[in-house]
């Protein structure tokens, strides 16, 4: 039983890490090295992050510097860019790429808030499919006379204490993008 706990826990705070993960690509009106995770560059015929062929840096508040290491690939990171969906077009000044966050509208960060309420909703769905999937585990291993009914009980309350304390931090973390995102 004490595996199935640890499997659960761990599993939700995956699901927890991953919600963080996609908090960090949204784009909230300042300048964010997280917006470029999904972006892939040409680079010798293979598709590769940003991340590995240059410096990502936030050289002020809406400003993200992009200093490739090779030269060579300045032009390939520029068009990736302006391929994506990130909405922000690069400056090239032929040493590094400079981009620029422009303040976001009051109705585009209403927007924004309301995606990331939609986002932390899914993550609360998949812990609560966790707990249930923990829940027939352990009904499972009493009618196969694994575990006492009294275990099952105690196992049941302990799945829902993680599931109470996954879900409180996915609302935090919820409420603190959302308060990043709607400060101007």
């Amino acid at each position: 039983m004490k595996d199935l706990l640890t499997k659960t826990e761990n599993t939700m705070q995956r699901r927890i890490d991953h919600l963080e993960s996609e908090y960090a690509r949204i784009r909230a009106g300042r300048a964010n090295a997280g917006v470029l995770d999904k972006v892939l560059v040409d680079y010798y015929g293979t598709p590769t992050p940003i991340q590995q062929l240059a410096a990502v840096s936030v050289t002020e508040a809406r400003t993200l510097t992009i200093q490739p290491w090779d030269a060579s690939v300045l032009r390939s990171i520029e068009k990736a860019i302006q391929m994506s969906d990130i909405g922000i077009n690069p400056q090239n000044d032929g040493k590094c790429i400079r981009m620029v966050f422009p303040p976001l509208t009051e109705d585009k960060r209403k927007e924004i808030v309301k995606e990331a309420a939609h986002t932390a909703e899914e993550t609360k769905v998949q812990i609560r499919n966790e707990r249930r999937e923990a829940i027939d585990k352990l009904k499972k291993m009493k009618k196969n006379s694994e575990i006492t009914e009294d275990d099952q009980e105690v196992g049941e309350e302990k799945v829902q204490k993680l599931t109470d304390k996954a879900i409180k931090k996915v609302d935090e973390i919820c409420a603190a993008k959302q308060k990043e995102i709607m400060e101007i």
